[in-house]
């Protein structure tokens, strides 16, 4: 397959992004159409109600399901043609995911978990002493050793936040990362995430359901019945980085 550039624009753009289930002898529309640019180091939240797509969405953006229309460009490159293995390369080398079940191996510590990651994607975050690094970063730096069931669940999602980071992917893709947290918790993952934006970089896909949430991000997208309302959306505030990579 080439993986040429179709496109110069944003980190992540969709043309005509369409996903269609079959149910029976009906098509149910998860994902309508939908046209949307992410520009390289923008902190992006998707929002609307449960069942409208969002999740959908977030899954064809990191190439997780292949769209039955449209396109998925990755820094221009049309991520739905490539074959699976070039798929995999690409979610390896470019994005991280965070989700709402922190799918943390229970058998690990939490350092054994950021370094099985670390190990899948090669060198990574800041060489051989990225772990370390990270959950200094993170605050993580007493709880290294300690495996999932020692951990709080602020604590479980901040080892699954640095798992995901730990190869520098310059895009995250984060399926309602609060969602399971307290508020105490939700406000310190979500700084998290404003931090790595604004100190690293990093381009950022949130889908949340919770309004205060989407507030931290700089811009606010909405989707009703797998539609995007407002393709331009509204901004919550303008984020400021130097981009480290």
């Amino acid at each position: 397959m080439d993986m040429r550039n179709e496109s110069s624009g944003g980190a992540i753009e969709t043309i005509n992004l369409t996903m269609t289930y079959r149910s029976g002898k009906l098509t149910v529309p998860a994902v309508q159409n939908v046209n949307l640019t992410v520009n390289h180091g923008e902190f992006v939240a998707v929002t609307g109600p449960s069942g409208c797509g969002k999740s959908t969405l977030l899954h064809l953006l990191g190439g997780l399901m292949r769209p039955t229309g449209g396109k998925v460009l990755i820094d221009g490159i049309d991520i739905a043609r490539l074959t699976d293995s070039e798929r995999t390369a690409i979610r390896r080398d470019k994005i991280g995911y965070v989700f709402q079940r922190f799918n943390l191996l229970p058998t690990l510590t939490a350092k054994g978990n950021i370094e099985l990651a670390k190990k899948i994607h090669g060198n990574g975050y800041l060489g051989t002493n990225g772990v370390e690094h990270i959950f200094n970063m993170l605050g993580l730096k007493d709880k290294i050793d300690f495996r999932p069931s020692e951990l709080s669940g602020g604590e479980q999602q901040r080892v699954a936040i640095a798992r995901a980071v730990i190869n520098r992917p310059s895009i995250v893709l984060a399926d309602e990362p609060t969602g399971s947290l307290d508020s105490r918790n939700s406000h310190t993952v979500l700084q998290i995430l404003r931090d790595l934006n604004e100190q690293l970089g990093q381009t950022i896909v949130m889908i949340t359901h919770d309004s205060e949430a989407a507030s931290t991000a700089s811009r606010i997208i909405e989707m009703k019945d797998g539609q995007i309302l407002d393709p331009a959306s509204r901004f919550s505030y303008e984020p400021e980085f130097e981009r480290l990579y």
